[in-house]
């Protein structure tokens, strides 16, 4: 049921090495956009988003949850829209803080692959989930798969590829996560990150980073 061989995931296959995805914390975005990062030409090329929706999304945003993001498309999109949409479009779920619905809104996640994703919580490292659902799937469906979540980041130890995995992180904010090493709290990486960024951005971040 779930070796699933479309065109889609063998592109996924020939694009994304898998060594690099299961070193990563957040999964490698391949055909799938965070909603929260994507452009205004990204978005608009999602089937069902008109310009007026793509407009609201962008004032909106940031959605710290995919169950926020799916309530805000529900008041224009109905369900099997926003199914289609979550092929493009998706905010990345946090395998150790998710809802069994956001699960399911993962195109293709059924109860049996919810059940699959459940039973190896909590999880420690992307590394985890990918050896762990590895057992089920193809390699191009666990590529597909990885795309849709992430665990969260050591601020102390996470590597350079590690923090760069967050959707719109780059070599600057980077540097700025590293300086401020060690951190002993999230108050701290607070104060410090919240000189660069705004207060909407900082919320972002903070859903993809602890300290342990």
């Amino acid at each position: 049921m779930y070796r699933m061989r479309s065109l889609v995931a063998v592109t996924l296959l020939a694009v994304l090495a898998v060594p690099a995805t299961a070193a990563a914390q957040v999964g490698k975005s391949v055909t799938i956009k965070s909603p929260n990062v994507a452009t205004e030409a990204e978005l608009s090329a999602v089937p069902g988003f008109t310009p007026a929706l793509v407009k609201e999304l962008m004032a909106r945003r940031p959605f710290l949850r995919q169950a926020d993001f799916d309530a805000f498309l529900s008041g224009s999109l109905g369900a099997e829209q926003r199914a289609a949409a979550y092929a493009r479009v998706f905010v990345p779920i946090d395998l150790n803080d998710v809802t069994d619905a956001e699960i399911r809104m993962i195109p293709g996640v059924g109860n049996r692959m919810l059940h699959e994703f459940r039973e190896y919580a909590p999880y420690r490292a992307l590394a985890q989930f990918h050896r762990e659902i590895d057992k089920y799937v193809d390699d191009a469906e666990l590529a597909r798969l990885e795309q849709y979540v992430y665990v969260r980041i050591d601020l102390n130890t996470a590597s350079d590829a590690d923090i760069l995995s967050i959707p719109g992180m780059g070599n600057r904010m980077l540097h700025e996560f590293k300086e401020y090493r060690p951190y002993r709290a999230m108050a701290q990486f607070e104060r410090e990150i919240g000189k660069y960024v705004d207060a909407k951005e900082l919320s972002r971040l903070k859903r993809y980073v602890e300290v342990r």
